[in-house]
């Protein structure tokens, strides 16, 4: 099978543009779309202060930043996408968006044979495949945040994929650096399933009064050797992103581990997101 060449991924936010930036830093052809002009300016904005943060720490030539630039256009017509070999959706973790996203790329795509692989972080995967005209080609492709920096991406056949979409898939992983590891097509797949309950175990514990945020932070970097404590981790991924991924997770399971604390939904119905929106557990310049 040939490598892929020329990739779409839609959506320009933390996690499209990240894709995207790994991507053309690869070689590989990238046209990225968003649903208006505004978001596509603020999406290419992010992967130019990226690379230019990557020159800055002499981590990356002027020149090769240069081409990979060049490798990036930017749409806001899915229909734009009609040439690619394989598209990445990474619009936000709702259920009737993604679907309205993968249907439209399912009609767009000239290419039969195109791949389209949804970077959810929870909805099981079939849901999708079975929305679309090709369900043998559709897979999760689960990256993590932030996707220049994470070596891993979850992949998530569903009972429909074929095996060389599976195939074709963990050789794209390859081709952008990634470590893949097969996760089960069932909500949370492998590391939302552990990471999540232990996430919500922390809001809970501020919920109730039981520690401080800092504290609890600081106890599970220090006495667990973890990079980063649930609350920040919290704080990075988007609280409305984590409250989303728990209600599709309790939604399958019923279990109340999965369920979002009353504090996380207060939170976000405050806007009060993480560092996206300035204040989460903690507040942000």
């Amino acid at each position: 099978m040939d490598s892929v060449t020329r990739l779409g991924v839609v959506g320009c936010g933390l996690m499209g543009s990240g894709i995207a930036e790994v991507a053309a830093r690869q070689g590989l052809d990238v046209r990225v779309a968003e649903a208006t002009p505004d978001a596509l300016e603020a999406g290419r904005r992010r992967i130019t202060a990226s690379f230019d943060r990557g020159v800055q720490r002499g981590k990356l030539a002027e020149v090769e930043r240069d081409q990979a630039l060049a490798r990036l256009s930017f749409t806001h017509d899915l229909a734009d996408l009609a040439d690619r070999q394989f598209v990445i959706e990474a619009v936000a973790e709702k259920r009737g968006i993604k679907t309205d996203v993968i249907q439209g790329l399912d009609k767009a795509l000239e290419d039969p044979a195109a791949i389209l692989a949804t970077n959810t972080s929870s909805i099981p995967i079939v849901d999708l495949a079975v929305a679309t005209e090709r369900p043998g080609k559709v897979i999760g492709m689960h990256f993590f945040n932030p996707v220049p920096v994470q070596g891993l991406v979850e992949l998530i056949p569903a009972i429909t994929t074929s095996q060389e979409t599976v195939q074709r898939t963990r050789d794209l992983a390859a081709q952008l650096g990634k470590q893949p590891i097969q996760a089960p097509d069932r909500s949370g797949f492998v590391v939302n399933a552990l990471l999540v309950p232990y996430l919500l175990s922390a809001v809970r514990m501020v919920e109730s009064g039981g520690a401080q945020p800092e504290d609890i932070d600081q106890g599970m970097e220090l006495g667990c050797a973890h990079p980063m404590g649930p609350l920040r981790l919290l704080d990075l991924i988007g609280l409305e992103t984590a409250q989303a991924v728990a209600e599709s997770m309790y939604e399958e399971f019923k279990e109340p581990l999965y369920a979002p604390p009353a504090l996380l939904r207060r939170m976000v119905a405050a806007g009060h997101l993480g560092r996206k929106s300035g204040r989460g557990f903690y507040t942000y310049d």
